[in-house]
């Protein structure tokens, strides 16, 4: 199907760039307790390049998970529906999956971006802009959200074919 065609490499790139923030991740975190405990004298990019990481590896996974669809979820309800209705149930919640998404992240995320761009908020040890580490709330929610249409897209089909 062509909308997997789309989604692949998109996955495929996020699954790749969260794998390695990930490893940087360990790696600082890894260098922060050896520079603490062995060494005695802690650094202190370390703490902020593993703190950043962190941020990004979240909300990237988040968006991933959104595109495997394997958020969190309670079939409960669902699981003995019919394929129509089904079908209608994940319309609905990937509307509110695009909504929350355009509205937190996107809208929200962009607001943060550009006031704290527009305030020269920098960071302390590394003394890089706070907004190159913020962007990762807009970049998520627009994944989120091309996701959301993508699976939208794919019930509606199922919709019009189960009729």
């Amino acid at each position: 199907m062509l909308l997997e065609k789309i989604k692949k490499p998109i996955d495929k790139f996020i699954s790749t760039f969260s794998i390695i923030v990930m490893i940087l991740l360990v790696i600082c975190v890894t260098w922060q307790v050896f520079s603490r405990y062995v060494l005695k004298m802690p650094s202190t990019v370390t703490d902020e390049v593993a703190r950043f990481s962190m941020i990004w590896v979240g909300l990237l996974g988040a968006s991933y998970t959104v595109g495997l669809q394997k958020h969190l979820s309670i079939d409960l309800f669902t699981h003995n529906l019919s394929v129509k209705k089904k079908a209608m149930s994940n319309i609905f919640i990937n509307i509110c999956i695009c909504i929350f998404s355009l509205s937190v992240l996107v809208f929200g995320g962009a607001t943060l971006v550009a006031n704290v761009y527009a305030t020269g908020q920098i960071s302390p040890s590394m003394q890089i802009p706070m907004a190159y580490v913020y962007i990762a709330l807009p970049l998520s929610g627009i994944l989120m959200v091309f996701y959301s249409v993508l699976f939208l897209i794919q019930n509606i089909f199922l919709l019009k074919e189960n009729k």
